[in-house]
């Protein structure tokens, strides 16, 4: 019930995000064909569907991103916050200067606007996320320096 929730309420807030369009927009699946992650911005195996297309309506940038073990983004930061919900899997999610934080299926997360951080999956096991990624002034995302197997590997 908890995981029906959480998605729920990340759904919402992209629905909702779309009053000011002038008619419901569907993406079927397929429609977008599987990326995989561009590799200055993750390192390892990353697959991307893309469930919003910056010429939708939607306020906001999302996808569904799917870590292999041991696959992670670049350090990044989003100017007006990002959501995640994790699908499947476990993974890790990291705040400059904070500790390694462990996530498991069905937990959601919320990274403040201008928070360098990373996440994906951990060394052993796969994971995926949906992420929503709210766009300001156009942009959703601010990416740097990949994460080093050292940073990677402290906990």
């Amino acid at each position: 019930m908890k995981k029906i929730l959480a998605t729920a309420g990340v759904l919402a807030s992209v629905a909702a995000s779309t009053v000011y369009a002038q008619g419901i927009e569907i993406t079927h699946g397929g429609q977008h064909p599987t990326r995989p992650g561009d590799p200055s911005q993750f390192s390892g195996n990353v697959s991307i569907d893309a469930l919003t297309t910056k010429g939708s309506a939607a306020f906001a940038g999302s996808g569904l991103v799917a870590f292999a073990p041991g696959a992670r983004t670049a350090w990044h930061s989003h100017p007006a916050g990002q959501w995640l919900y994790v699908t499947v899997g476990n993974g890790w999610v990291q705040q400059e200067g904070q500790a390694v934080q462990a996530l498991k299926a069905g937990d959601a997360v919320w990274i403040p606007a201008g928070v360098k951080h990373w996440h994906g999956a951990t060394e052993k096991n796969a994971m995926s996320h949906v992420a929503v990624t709210p766009h300001l002034d156009g942009k959703n995302v601010a990416w740097m320096e990949q994460v080093s197997d050292a940073d990677y590997g402290k906990r």
